[in-house]
């Protein structure tokens, strides 16, 4: 299985696309060793959203490394910011710009195809299903896409990220009042910065199913690891570090999801 779903019973699904390490073994040989330490990974979002399920949300996660396939890209490759340093559908690069695999050995266009029926596919169908059946229970969901990275990689941004890197696709995945809502819970920390629609607006799953119009609003949250781990390996949970950010993301959660039924009581 590439992803785990544990269907929830508020209308609220938490996608974690890039909390999977495993690698298949087949294509275990074709990467540098150091991609076999899946350093760009999500790092221990489940732990750190454990709340999700208390709230009752759906929670949807993967179990297979993005350098395999990333799960938030579209299935067509485009760039997601034009311009910048972006990384692929099947990545070829680490983070900090470095080739992911040996020479002669990155997956061919027909790899790359097998890999999108086998591990892209199931994922965006649990995804798309799960959204369906919770908005013909609710008549409306709440998409929260949760992502993590380290604050500082100059390869894909100048400078420091703020902690909380809330994303809408420029407002349009979500209602304003929604955001707003979010925007506004962060602002209630101020040991913690936040940006709205700044570096990071939202990848393919915000982008392609914030439907505001249809009833489906999605806001990704890609917030800095080291609000809550060791940004180096063994790239280690700091308990208490996340003991004191818990409470910031299930505020946000909790005011996103609130206004989300307010929109529709």
């Amino acid at each position: 299985m590439t992803f785990t779903l544990s269907p929830g019973n508020v209308p609220l699904l938490v996608s974690i696309p890039h909390l999977g390490t495993g690698i298949p073994q087949p294509l275990r040989a074709g990467f540098v060793p150091r991609g076999l330490e899946v350093e760009d990974t999500d790092w221990h979002l489940d732990r750190l959203y454990a709340f999700a399920r208390e709230l009752g949300a759906s929670v949807l996660q993967a179990t297979v490394s993005r350098y395999v396939i990333d799960l938030n890209r579209p299935p067509d490759d485009a760039p997601m910011y034009p311009g910048a340093s972006n990384t692929e559908l099947c990545p070829t690069r680490f983070f900090t710009g470095e080739a992911l695999y040996r020479d002669g050995q990155a997956p061919s266009p027909a790899e790359r195809l097998q890999r999108r029926a086998a591990y892209w596919a199931p994922y965006h169908q649990a995804l798309e299903g799960e959204l369906a059946r919770i908005k013909a229970q609710h008549g409306f969901v709440l998409l929260w896409d949760a992502h993590s990275i380290r604050s500082q990689i100059p390869w894909l941004f100048d400078g420091r990220l703020p902690d909380l890197n809330i994303g809408t696709a420029g407002g349009a995945s979500a209602h304003p009042f929604i955001t707003n809502a979010v925007a506004r819970a962060a602002a209630r920390h101020p040991q913690v910065t936040h940006v709205v629609n700044g570096r990071f607006q939202g990848g393919y799953i915000t982008r392609h199913y914030g439907r505001p119009a249809e009833h489906v609003h999605a806001v990704q949250l890609e917030m800095c690891q080291c609000l809550y781990m060791r940004e180096a390996p063994p790239w280690d949970y700091d308990d208490a570090r996340a003991v004191a950010i818990q409470p910031v993301l299930r505020d946000m959660v909790q005011e996103a999801l609130s206004a989300c039924r307010s929109l529709y009581a």
